[in-house]
Parts: C-alpha cells; sequence; structure tokens
C-alpha cells in the first residue's frame, strides 16, 4: 500500500510487515542499522520491519537470524523483493499500522520523521544499571533478569535539502533530543530505575537528507530552522505513535497510579497500601471507590507534585533538611485535598508527622498512602455526624 510521496523524491510504501521507505532521487544516509549501520550515499531503501510480535516467542524467521545482522537484512529484503545491501534495515515488535508520519515545512526546507513507537515494556534512562557486557563477539549477562524483548522506538528521518556530513550527523541529536522531549511530556518512566526515560535499551535511527540540492546546509541543531522542523516532526510523531501502539496520551496518564509506578508500586500495590492505615470500617468503601481518588484531578496533580519535589531531593537541588517541611506540608495539603475539607495544613502535616527519615522508594510511597488514608477516613464525617 502507498501511503505518500514526498518532495518528489521520497516515496512511503507499507508491505507486509514493514514500512518502506524508497528514494526516487540519491539521498545520503546515516544509520544505526547493524547490518549496514554508518554513513552512506549508496542506499536505494530504508525499511522498518515488525520482526516479532510484542509478547511470545517468534519462529517464521530462523533464529540464528537474529543474531546475524546480514543474514536478517538479507531474508527481510529478499521477502520484499529489495536488494539487500541496498538497504537500511530497523526492525521493531511494534505493529506498522501504528506508524506516525509527520511531514513539517517552512519555505523550501521540508522534513518528513516516520515513526513506530512502543515503551512499555523496555523504558529507560541513561545511566541506567547496564544489562549486559559485550566482548569478543559474546554477550555476559550482569543482571539476573533480562531486559523485556518489546519496546523500542524507530525514527526514520528525511530531509529535503543536502546537508554536509556532520549536520546529517547533528541531526541525529536533534531527533533524540525531540524523542526525550516525548517521553518527558508523557512522563514515562524508566522500567530500570526510579527516573523519568530518556529512550529504550533498543531505539534505532536513520536519517537522510536529499543531494544535490544546492549549497549544502550546515545547519541542524536547535537554532537552526531545519533543526526546528526536526524537532516538531519526531516529537508530534513519537507521540502519535505511542498512542496508537501503547494509547499512551495526555489523557490516560491523569491517575494517580501512573505516576507513582516509577517508584515501586502499581494500582493494586496502591489499594492495599492505602488501605493498611484506614479503620477496618472504611477499608472497604475505600477499595470499592478507589479510582474515584485515583483519576481525581486535584489529587493527581499533589501526587505530581510530590513525584517532582522527591526528584529535586534525589537531584540535591533542595537540601535534606528542608524535606520534611516541604514533604510533609505537601503531603499535608494531599490530605486536604482527598478529604475536601477546608483546613490548616500546619494540623494535617502534624498529623503525619514525624516523617520517615530516609528519601527511599518506599519511605515515599508510605507518605503518600497516610496521606490519601488520612484524608479518605476523614472525607464523611462531618456528615456522618449528624446522620448519627
Amino acid at each position: 500500500m502507498r501511503l505518500g510521496e514526498y518532495y518528489g523524491a521520497l516515496s512511503l510504501i507499507r508491505k507486509d510487515k514493514a514500512l518502506i521507505a524508497e528514494f526516487l532521487k540519491p539521498h545520503m544516509v546515516i544509520s544505526t542499522c547493524l547490518a549496514s549501520g554508518g554513513l552512506s550515499s549508496e542506499y536505494t531503501h530504508i525499511f522498518n520491519h515488525q520482526a516479532c510480535e510484542p509478547a511470545g516467542e517468534h519462529k517464521a524467521i530462523p533464529q540464528n537470524a537474529f543474531n546475524d545482522p546480514l543474514l536478517f537484512r538479507h531474508i527481510i529484503a529478499e521477502t520484499l523483493d529489495l536488494i539487500p545491501e541496498k538497504c537500511v534495515v530497523l526492525s521493531t515488535a511494534a505493529n506498522m499500522h501504528n506508524t506516525a508520519i509527520m511531514a513539517e515545512s517552512f519555505r523550501e526546507q521540508t522534513v518528513v520523521a516516520v515513526v513506530t513507537a512502543g515503551v512499555e515494556g523496555n523504558a529507560g534512562r541513561v545511566c541506567d544499571p547496564a544489562t549486559v557486557f559485550e566482548i569478543n563477539g559474546s554477550y555476559e549477562k550482569l543482571a539476573s533478569v533480562s531486559p523485556p524483548p518489546h519496546g523500542t522506538i524507530n525514527i526514520m528521518l528525511f530531509m529535503n535539502r543536502e546537508v554536509t556530513k556532520g549536520a546529517l550527523v547533528r541531526s541525529i541529536v536533534t531527533a533524540t533530543e525531540a524523542k526525550t522531549a516525548a517521553l518527558e511530556e508523557l512522563c514515562v518512566g524508566s522500567n530500570y530505575s526510579d527516573g523519568l526515560a530518556t529512550g529504550t535499551g533498543t531505539d534505532q535511527i536513520a536519517a537522510s537528507c536529499l543531494l544535490d540540492t544546492g549549497t549544502p546546509l550546515q545547519g541542524t541543531g536547535k537554532h537552526a530552522k531545519l533543526g526546528e522542523l526536526i524537532g516538531v516532526a519526531v516529537k508530534k510523531a513519537v507521540k502519535k505513535a505511542l498512542a496508537l501502539q501503547n494509547h499512551l496520551t495526555p489523557n490516560s496518564l491523569c491517575a494517580a497510579h501512573l505516576h507513582l509506578k516509577r517508584f515501586g508500586t502499581d494500582k493494586t500495590k496502591m489499594q492495599h497500601g492505602i488501605a493498611k492505615y484506614l479503620p477496618a470500617d472504611k477499608k472497604d468503601l475505600f477499595i470499592h471507590n478507589f479510582d474515584e481518588l485515583n483519576l481525581d484531578p486535584p489529587t493527581v496533580a499533589l501526587v505530581c507534585a510530590l513525584c517532582h519535589l522527591k526528584d529535586k531531593f534525589t537531584y540535591k537541588i533542595l537540601p535534606e533538611t528542608c524535606r520534611p517541611e516541604i514533604i510533609g506540608n505537601q503531603a499535608a495539603l494531599l490530605c486536604l485535598t482527598v478529604s475536601g475539607k477546608k483546613g490548616s495544613i500546619d494540623q494535617y502535616a502534624k498529623r503525619l508527622s514525624p516523617l520517615p527519615e530516609d528519601n527511599d522508594n518506599q519511605s515515599f510511597l508510605e507518605v503518600i498512602y497516610r496521606s490519601m488514608a488520612l484524608g479518605f477516613a476523614e472525607k464523611w464525617d462531618f456528615y456522618l455526624k449528624f446522620a448519627n
């Protein structure tokens, strides 16, 4: 299926389990392709291929091909009737029907970003602990648990003006920053630490520019208009691809438990963590009405604020000596918000004290659990006095 033609030199086609970019005129390409990575102007196609399902074992391609990039490229390219040596290959578990295509233009400059994205299993933050050590062509495991096989952001980037080789390399930096900005705006947490994700462990990219269009452009960074076009196109495409593949949208994030996930909890753990601080007569009521609290926008706002503050203490931006006062006041405000009452922040802060001495994740979660429990326990007390 032909998806579109851009700037008279690029055709996008979806065929079988691949999204194929065909160059109608020569382009220079830089890529992270395992079989043909680096810089070249000899390629005629870039394609992104769904190599496996997001879960389960895939056997349609010989297992040894997954460990041999040249063989993998040869098999996939030939099934698509393409010449392997003329192709740049990206692979993923994402569905090609969930590809996002974004084009941005200014005067005679056009940028096209083609992205597939998934972050549910493999999102990570740069500097997270590594899981393998590579030596002599083999990999030694550094962690007892292997990273999930799914979760990759693949970016194909196309520019309709020739740029210098250095600028083509710089376009990858700009595109990567745009990808990270998209993840930041969607509050995607790392699966390997308590930080916000900056990408996944298997991200791939191929960037290209049309040749012979005049004096090569030198600027693809943030100060150049071409760099802005790259950033805008990639960020939009990453966010759209995540909405299609993972149903990850701004609206879907208005839930307190999602923002606490990176600190080691989930919806069920959060329910029980709050319930253990409630009087016996209110536990069942709370469990059955958890979503009313979990999805309440003012409550979510304060949970997000507390998460942000915890990060600031972790990064040493805020002094540790101020943590009891700052976290205590915000936790007290969370109590008041959950209860729906007007009251003194100081009063609730005293009832929540003393706070844990450590800034570890579990201690942080317990502060939130206690705050929500105290607020929920008092939510209906005023009315119950009249009922009795």
